[in-house]
């Protein structure tokens, strides 16, 4: 397995721990039933995790360790980082915990997590690549992937026929035919659902022209976005905005199937799992293709997922390791993969099946890329600087202008 080092001033991981820190001091926040005989799992979002595979976990883990017991939590996606930020440092901390990918150096950086490096071993085949690095300090290993879920395009498949059109082969043919779509599909009907602020999904048009958000030269970050690359994709990523899409410019990435359910687009771009929230009417005329690239590959598209760790003040480190185990496990590799979630051994990836969703979701994810790997990227995320940048983009502000002023805004974040 391949590790990969990350620099980071002793400033800035110092003054992460201080706050980390500070947030836990003498809060009772984390889990009460940590101790001997109970290990708690907080896992993140209310079914991202099939209620199969955790039901799985328990059962398998209470018949490993007799009278011991697991407990798994889920966390709202939208309050996991605080409280992460609570419990960690607390004598109540979970055992275990599922963090996201562009999250992960928050904690990994400032000992949040167990050094998992000499064990990992143990459980064998992992990757992606990118969330192997994404969960690695300094060269130890803290936080193993979890599972992965590409982001890729669903569409109406009659949408298409009616229109003339067949899957767009380049990212050029893919703006041409959302816009064909909206017109076809009237005042109301998006070619094309594209929130405004959705820069989880906008990120591709700067990654397929070769740009980048941020990058690390030395031991300073660098902002990327007005890089005459990533103007490119996000220029055409405004016009794709302002032609194809009837969707809210202060709009956000979150349910994007909700407007295709509805009949009101023919297009949306999601993770994988998405299409098990597409409406059972809608599942016959269900299609998915890899958003494509400039020259025809796939496009280098924002790899969704999660890592998972071992918090570092856990009571039960053996038994915190052993619910690593299982979920490295092939019994549970397998029911992550047949529930169409990316499991961290590839052995299994065929067993998302053979269909067009699998292949779009093994295409996108063999192009994928994360957020820059410092651990100041969650604050990024918390100011909400990305979505008022594309926000601004959708709004039809001038795009290499507002590119610089956010590339300061990253580089003071991202440098503290």
């Amino acid at each position: 397995m391949k590790l990969r080092k990350f620099a980071a001033s002793a400033a800035v991981a110092g003054l992460a721990l201080s706050a980390l820190a500070a947030c836990g001091s003498g809060d009772d926040e984390g889990s009460s039933d940590s101790g001997s005989d109970t290990i708690t799992l907080w896992l993140a979002g209310k079914e991202d995790t099939p209620k199969e595979a955790s039901d799985w976990l328990e059962k398998e883990f209470a018949a490993e360790h007799d009278g011991k017991t697991l407990k798994i939590e889920r966390i709202d996606w939208g309050e996991l980082l605080t409280r992460l930020n609570t419990a960690l440092p607390s004598d109540k901390s979970p055992d275990v915990v599922e963090i996201g990918n562009t999250q992960a150096a928050s904690f990994t950086s400032i000992g949040a997590f167990t050094d998992l490096t000499d064990k990992a071993d143990e459980l064998g085949s992992m990757g992606p690549e990118s969330f192997v690095e994404a969960g690695t300090w300094d060269d130890k290993l803290y936080a193993v992937p979890y599972y992965w879920g590409s982001r890729y395009v669903f569409y109406s498949k009659k949408a298409l026929k009616d229109a003339g059109l067949e899957p767009p082969k380049t990212l050029a043919d893919f703006s041409t035919a959302a816009a064909k779509l909206k017109t076809e599909g009237g005042d109301k009907y998006s070619g094309f659902w594209l929130p405004g602020q959705d820069w989880r999904n906008g990120i591709s048009w700067v990654f397929a022209h070769g740009g980048d958000i941020a990058v690390q030269e030395g031991d300073q970050w660098v902002g990327k976005l007005s890089s005459a690359e990533s103007v490119k994709g996000l220029e055409q990523w405004q016009q794709l905005a302002q032609d194809a899409t009837t969707a809210p410019k202060d709009g956000k990435d979150e349910e994007a199937w909700t407007p295709f359910n509805n009949g009101e687009a023919a297009m949306f771009m999601a993770p994988s799992w998405a299409r098990w929230s597409v409406a059972e009417d809608k599942a016959e005329d269900l299609g998915a293709f890899a958003l494509p690239g400039v020259d025809g590959d796939a496009a280098p598209v924002f790899a969704g997922g999660s890592n998972i760790a071992v918090s570092a003040k856990s009571k039960n480190q053996d038994l915190a390791f052993d619910v690593l185990k299982l979920i490295y496990s092939d019994d549970y590799q397998q029911l992550l993969a047949k529930n169409g979630l990316g499991p961290a051994n590839d052995e299994f990836t065929s067993l998302m099946g053979d269909d067009e969703f699998a292949t779009a979701a093994v295409e996108a994810a063999s192009n994928s890329k994360l957020t820059p790997t410092s651990p100041n990227w969650a604050a990024v995320e918390t100011s909400s600087v990305m979505e008022e940048f594309f926000g601004a983009i959708a709004s039809g502000e001038d795009v290499a202008t507002v590119a610089k002023a956010t590339d300061a805004k990253l580089e003071a974040e991202l440098n503290k």
